[in-house]
């Protein structure tokens, strides 16, 4: 008896060891490849360890083996780079889901409109190919003066060549000016002596005071809407999913494709708060959505929001409001303090683009969010603007108002000054900086926008990263593909299209550009302890990339390739071989 009772001693760590793994025996594990964590403590790593969509190991392969049973998944990456997944801090997937029935417009290196014919050969193929009648008008996307070899915008005159039966309007790449045609300016209920609205400009001819067909700002946005309200719904069978749910599926397939497993719509206006809500209620979100709607135009209703604020409900989230103080530099829109070094067509060299609130607006709106307990993200692109949002905001916090742990941010901040970096950090503000402008449009600011002085200043990460300022990187989609990977590049090596450094000393290194769509994007979204990081505890949001960006040569960043992206364990986007 003593005997046996040795026997079952020795043999009870082996029953206890067995029992252990069929109850902890993880789900999958990554091994074989570069696994960079985000985590100081331990950067890189050998092996993870998903369950039940969370990571339960982080470490060396020899120890992950304890989480390893007969039915854990073993995925060798061979060499491929595994990290955190990317969060988009800023983009617009509803406008891009808008978008997807429009005519794409867009230049090198995406489309190929880079001139005034080009894109009317394409509006014109277009309509012959759709065949459309008169009643149905067109909407192309994407156009873009700073790149076209006019440097300029198109015109009324130019798409009424195109037609002058249908009605047609085409948005500039930054989605802060649109050009219409004559049958589009009467179909809007346009007339010739319109007056500008507030935070809004139409475009005059010159010559004879006449319209041009050139919305900016608000009366932009305003066309768009009453176009958006204009046209047809589209009818579906219940059991059928309508033609702008399918295109919201498309749009997040582009996302995911990108290596985004948390998504952005950082001005939810219109139908796109409804859209959100069906997509969601009919589970139809891969990854989680953070949505911001627009507080001016959902101002009578704002209150509706806060029961759902910064909770996910079946993937949706309301993450704050959102706050457009000014236009778009490449599109000659946003507020500067000193004139544009060219001023855009039809404007006086003193021109310094224009507000879209005055500071006791957007004191007294901020007021009330700030109040209730929620953030805001505040669009600045000209210094003008950002000294606006700073000294607004500023004021609610001497007022005890605004506290910075509620981590309200900056988008874009592109014509930022050297002073602003000291005033963000004692506000205790986010800059969440569009740092694919220095590649896309670094010529344009340099030879046309602000002059050599003041681009080579876009997107400081490196002033921000020196004074202790936490920053995220955003693709504000669809004016670019939710390429962050582009963004990354072009904060690394800040090169433009010509091939000229824009700025060399506000270049940043690899890990901090990752950093930056990762781990501080997750702060930003006041989510840091369940994303942004491989640890233990935390989602298994992830995406796996063909080359690992920490030893790739930095000039070639921008030709990585997203391989596979997952969701809390699961694939949703895996490319084809």
């Amino acid at each position: 008896m003593e005997s046996i009772l040795k026997y079952l001693f020795f043999l009870l760590p082996i029953f206890i060891l067995g029992c252990k793994s069929n109850k902890d025996n993880g789900d999958v594990i990554y091994f074989g490849g570069n696994i960079i964590t985000m985590e100081d403590k331990f950067p890189q790593v050998e092996a993870l360890v998903l369950k039940g969509g969370k990571i339960i190991f982080v470490g060396p392969r020899n120890k992950a083996d304890a989480y390893v049973g007969g039915n854990t998944e073993k995925v060798d990456l061979k060499g491929k780079t595994l990290l955190p997944g990317f969060i988009d801090v800023h983009g617009h997937i509803t406008s891009r889901a808008g978008m997807e029935q429009a005519i794409d417009l867009s230049p090198s290196p995406y489309g190929t409109v880079n001139s005034i014919p080009d894109l009317q050969k394409t509006l014109k193929a277009s309509i012959q190919r759709k065949t459309l009648d008169s009643s149905v008008p067109i909407l192309g996307n994407g156009y873009d003066d700073a790149i076209m070899s006019e440097h300029r915008h198109p015109t009324r005159k130019e798409l009424d060549a195109v037609s002058m039966k249908i009605p047609i309007i085409v948005i500039h790449a930054s989605g802060h000016a649109s050009v219409v045609n004559s049958p589009m300016l009467e179909l809007l209920g346009i007339a010739e002596n319109v007056q500008d609205p507030e935070g809004g400009h139409y475009g005059r001819d010159p010559h004879d005071n006449r319209l041009n067909g050139k919305l900016e700002e608000n009366a932009s946005f305003a066309a768009l809407v009453k176009l958006t309200e204009m046209m047809p719904k589209p009818k579906s069978v219940d059991s059928e999913l309508s033609q702008s749910m399918k295109d919201f599926i498309k749009a997040q397939d582009e996302w995911l494709s990108y290596g985004q497993t948390t998504i952005c719509d950082g001005r939810s206006m219109g139908v796109s708060v409804g859209m959100l809500k069906e997509a969601a209620e009919k589970n139809l979100l891969k990854a989680d959505v953070v949505y911001f709607p627009d507080f001016e135009a959902n101002k009578a209703m704002w209150e509706s929001f806060k029961p759902n604020y910064m909770k996910y409900i079946k993937r949706l989230k309301f993450g704050g409001f959102k706050f457009s103080d000014d236009g778009s530099p490449q599109g000659k829109t946003a507020w500067l303090t000193v004139p544009y070094l060219i001023p855009p067509e039809g404007q006086s060299a003193d021109y310094k683009g224009f507000p879209i609130f005055s500071d006791e607006n957007l004191y007294n709106d901020l007021k009330t969010v700030f109040t209730n307990h929620i953030t805001a993200q505040l669009h600045v692109n000209g210094d003008a603007a950002i000294d606006q949002a700073l000294r607004v905001i500023g004021r609610l916090k001497e007022e005890g108002l605004y506290k910075p742990e509620m981590r309200a941010t900056l988008i874009h901040v592109q014509n930022s000054r050297p002073d602003h970096i000291a005033k963000i950090k004692e506000i205790g503000v986010i800059p969440s900086y569009f740092s694919s402008h220095v590649y896309l449009w670094g010529d344009w600011h340099y030879q046309s926008v602000f002059g050599p002085k003041r681009a080579a200043f876009i997107s400081p990460a490196a002033s921000a990263k020196k004074a202790g300022i936490l920053f995220t990187i955003h693709h504000d989609s669809p004016v670019t593909p939710p390429d962050l990977l582009t963004g990354v590049y072009a904060a690394v090596n800040r090169t433009t299209r010509s091939g000229m450094v824009l700025g060399p000393d506000e270049r940043i290194d690899v890990m901090d550009a990752l950093r930056a769509i990762t781990i501080n994007a997750a702060y930003q979204y006041q989510e840091e302890n369940e994303k942004g990081s491989l640890k233990e505890g935390k989602l298994g949001d992830l995406v796996i990339l063909n080359e690992n960006p920490l030893t790739i040569a930095p000039q070639n960043l921008r030709e990585i390739k997203v391989i596979e992206t997952i969701k809390e364990g699961k694939t949703v986007f895996k490319r084809d071989k």
